[in-house]
């Protein structure tokens, strides 16, 4: 038996196969979860990518927002000090679950924690006003990716609107992206970012959204750090439109 597999337990192949050292094993979400080690891992632009983040997010009353997996650091209870709304947070691991109630008991009559996959999520359609992805879409597969940005465009209202915190597009100019080492190895540790690098997620999230007879209100707003090396992005919703018949 190879190593990752002892990390399935219900959670997608590729995660197990690829981020088990990362956010499956005891020992890594323990050591992952300290504010030192997240901001050195985004270059010291952790409270910075955090800051224009909960600058976007949905503050008008009795709104419902998801955060699409937990993620490390205090961006969840930064999330619920920032609105006074019900915020749903799902993951595949039960251990990045755990993580998360841990530091969200003070308010937990209104943050509700499922265990779920991102690419089919088990809530209703229409359900929130407000969908937050905090770089999840580059640690995945493109066909994950596609299914993830479908069941967002199930889950978000028309009116409402998707904040994704990203990688920006291929950083070609950035000083980081030319030390070719540097390129590679983070190619090794996130082997799913140089597709997703190339990837135009207005299209593919319009695209997922058309389907489901929503549209986007014009174009995203976009804020760039670290020199264009991160994003974030936020996409209003417009009203709701036609469905376009799938012909994949």
């Amino acid at each position: 038996m190879r190593l990752y597999q002892k990390f399935l337990d219900g959670v997608p192949e590729y995660l197990a196969r690829y981020y088990w050292w990362a956010y499956l094993w005891r020992g890594s979400i323990w050591f992952f979860d300290h504010q030192p080690v997240i901001n050195t891992i985004l270059f010291g632009q952790y409270d910075r990518l955090l800051k224009r983040t909960l600058a976007q997010v949905e503050t008008k009353p009795a709104a419902k927002i998801l955060q699409l997996t937990c993620v490390y650091g205090k961006l969840t209870p930064a999330l619920l000090s920032s609105t006074d709304n019900e915020v749903h947070l799902c993951d595949a691991a039960a251990g990045q679950l755990r993580l998360a109630r841990g530091k969200t008991l003070h308010v937990a009559e209104r943050c509700h924690l499922a265990r779920m996959n991102a690419e089919c999520l088990g809530y209703r359609s229409d359900a929130f006003d407000q969908v937050i992805v905090f770089f999840l879409l580059h640690e995945m597969p493109a066909a994950a990716r596609h299914n993830t940005y479908a069941e967002i465009a199930r889950v978000v209202r028309p009116g409402g609107s998707v904040l994704i915190t990203e990688y920006a597009a291929t950083p070609r100019r950035h000083w980081l992206y030319r030390l070719v080492p540097f390129r590679l190895l983070l190619g090794r540790l996130e082997p799913f970012l140089p597709g997703f690098w190339q990837e135009d997620v207005a299209a593919k999230l319009g695209s997922a959204l058309e389907q489901r007879g929503k549209a986007l209100d014009g174009e995203p707003a976009v804020e760039y750090c670290f020199a264009g090396f991160y994003r974030v992005m936020r996409f209003n919703l417009g009203n709701a439109i036609e469905p376009r018949m799938n012909t994949d």
